[in-house]
């Protein structure tokens, strides 16, 4: 984090902390490019290079619990169950509602089983994307973290955007499509050959100022046919427990069309 006046580092020192390391995560200091590694290299450790990458277990307890969740839902051992979070952390970084509520009835077209994630901030982002789809699917509320970790398990696929949610999919394992738009997917993408990053046209917005008075947001102009064939490619023969850089994948589905 950036401690600008020290005050972050103070603090954990009156508490008597050994150790402070504090740095901002856009620091021109660190030679990193992933955020993750950029951590890495704060701290003195090795960076991804040299790091074998592992995927989290969730334990027994925490599955019955999304077992639990789904059986409310009456959502009962559906095996293509597909786990769709139109959310993200900003409005910004979010497909247009109606590309989105497209994409979901793709979903049922192709044989698949929508399933809507809305958190505690997504309730504009779900009900935008409702109103204009003719076969709304089921919507998973009011989810703990531990509960939604119980949940990814026993989906077969989460699509979400540039979010915390969409990295803890990914670090569960879970095939995974990280729908990205102004970010860069080089700094801020998911690991994994489990994950697949679609977007738009490059983003050509010098700022975080200039993307918030971007109308049209090129850069998430996804077309819905690239998000299934994304789909596809990352169901298709993948291993979750041996993830990889995701970078190619990235690239051959990020040229726009």
């Amino acid at each position: 984090m950036e401690d600008k006046e020290s005050v972050l580092g103070s603090f954990f020192q009156e508490f008597g902390v050994a150790s402070v390391q504090i740095q901002s995560p856009f620091s021109k200091g660190l030679r990193a490019t992933h955020q993750s590694d950029r951590f890495l290299e704060t701290l003195g450790e090795p960076t991804r290079e040299s790091v074998s990458e592992r995927t989290v277990q969730v334990p027994p307890h925490l599955l019955e619990r999304g077992k639990d969740s789904l059986d409310a839902l009456r959502v009962f051992q559906e095996p293509s169950l597909v786990l769709v979070h139109p959310g993200s952390g900003s409005v910004h970084k979010r497909l247009e509602p109606r590309r989105m509520a497209s994409l979901i009835e793709r979903l049922w077209q192709e044989g698949m089983y929508p399933l809507i994630l809305e958190g505690p901030a997504d309730q504009d982002a779900v009900g935008q994307a409702l109103r204009f789809m003719s076969r709304p699917p089921l919507v998973l509320r009011d989810l703990d973290l531990s509960q939604l970790a119980g949940v990814f398990p026993q989906v077969a696929l989460y699509i979400g955007h540039d979010s915390g949610v969409t990295h803890l999919a990914a670090l569960l394992g879970v095939r995974t499509i990280a729908i990205f738009g102004p970010t860069d997917q080089h700094r801020w993408g998911p690991y994994g050959r489990h994950v697949s990053i679609v977007r738009g046209l490059p983003c050509g917005c010098e700022s975080w100022e200039t993307i918030k008075s971007c109308v049209e947001k090129p850069c998430l102009h996804v077309p819905v046919e690239k998000i299934l064939e994304a789909s596809r490619l990352t169901s298709r023969g993948t291993d979750n427990t041996r993830p990889h850089n995701s970078t190619e994948t990235a690239l051959s589905l990020a040229t726009p069309q």
